[in-house]
């Protein structure tokens, strides 16, 4: 059994893979009578370990140093280029994963809100101290953000912009002022927008902003399931934007940049969809999968609060998939399949642009990794 196989007996067999990847790696820079000399030695620390005779692999381990020593000198540097291929191998081995098996997502907006949180902010009195901020940071996802006006001033427009430097790598929101001061917070404009800005004239020492963002959840979307399986009527998917002529993104990158929209699958080819608020509908029946119940069941009236308020229907100048009346029905069409946000009343979804392609599919949303703490209820773990 291998636990009981003598440590010399182990050692020389890694000695052997070692050996044969130096010869693999250098035949082709050694000589002929070198890579012989190579392959001889191999060949008898194969023959010493089979014979488990301990002096003898001793030896072959030994000769075979003082070969790599001889023809595979280390130079000054040559940790450099070791940690430099280590690494490179590590970025590679990355982008494979998050390419081809698991890629993460951030989510930015509220249309799958409660099931799943898009970036939230609220304004405070005070801010705490350094200590406080990075334990929020780490287990909230919460940055805390504070400018105090530099003079007796009126905001004139907030915006997106990228500094100077690092530039084009942080998202900030430039806000200008009619003295023409610029101020820039760490944090996408509509956050601040909403949730930040206190007033849009202040006094000199006054706070323009004061307070926090949460950051959207953080999930793993598995592309590699859907070469084994279709997109399961239910599942919260991840779908890219270009060629849905709804959107306005008729062409692939770079032309039309295409983005990464997060929704709930409502309908999968064939599927004959119709909706009477708070209910969808599937098929004639209302939706029986656990994530389309507790969208119709919930008892949220408002947009203020937690919970879910239900399924509303499209505007009524989207056509032909708004379901607008609630006998009007869309039948999703071969090779496509129809998105829906849980948060129904603010989610750009299905019923603004119609069906996704196919083709668009990216892959399921089956976990969210971070914040792993909220106010009012982490999302943590799987996602239902």
């Amino acid at each position: 059994m291998f636990f009981l196989t003598p440590k010399f007996i182990k050692q020389g067999r890694l000695y052997v893979k070692a050996a044969e990847k130096k010869l693999a790696y250098n035949r082709d820079l050694w000589s002929a009578e070198a890579t012989s000399e190579m392959e001889r030695l191999i060949a008898s620390l194969k023959d010493e370990v089979r014979k488990k005779n301990k002096t003898g692999v001793d030896a072959c381990e030994k000769a075979i140093e003082e070969f790599c020593k001889v023809h595979c000198p280390m130079g000054p540097n040559a940790w450099i280029s070791e940690n430099v291929e280590v690494v490179l191998v590590a970025i590679i081995v990355a982008l494979g994963i998050r390419t081809y098996i698991v890629q993460p997502f951030t989510i930015p907006t509220s249309s799958m809100s409660p099931t799943l949180k898009g970036i939230t902010g609220a304004q405070t009195d005070s801010i705490p101290n350094i200590a406080m901020r990075v334990l929020q940071f780490a287990t909230h996802g919460r940055s805390w953000h504070e400018v105090i006006a530099k003079d007796d001033e009126q905001i004139i427009d907030v915006d997106n912009a990228n500094r100077p430097f690092p530039r084009n790598f942080f998202t900030y929101t430039r806000i200008k002022t009619d003295k023409g001061n610029e101020y820039f917070v760490n944090e996408h404009v509509d956050p601040v927008k909403q949730n930040l800005i206190r007033t849009m004239r202040v006094s000199k020492g006054e706070p323009i902003i004061r307070g926090y963002t949460d950051t959207g959840d953080h999930v793993f979307v598995n592309k590699f399931i859907y070469h084994f399986r279709k997109p399961t009527r239910g599942e919260v998917i991840v779908f890219l934007t270009q060629n849905i002529a709804g959107l306005g993104n008729p062409g692939p990158p770079p032309r039309q940049p295409s983005q990464f929209y997060i929704k709930r699958l409502a309908g999968v080819p064939g599927d004959e969809l119709s909706i009477a608020p708070p209910h969808l509908y599937v098929n004639g029946a209302p939706g029986e999968e656990p994530g389309f119940k507790r969208v119709a069941e919930g008892t949220r009236t408002n947009p203020v609060g937690g919970g879910y308020m239900g399924y509303s229907v499209g505007p009524a100048d989207f056509q032909p998939y708004n379901m607008a009346d609630p006998r009007q029905k869309f039948v999703v069409p071969q090779r496509s399949y129809f998105p829906l946000g849980d948060n129904s009343y603010f989610s750009k979804d299905g019923r603004y642009f119609g069906p996704v392609p196919e083709s668009n599919m990216c892959g399921s949303g089956f976990l969210v990794y971070w914040p792993f703490l909220r106010t009012g209820g982490s999302h943590f773990g799987l996602i239902r």
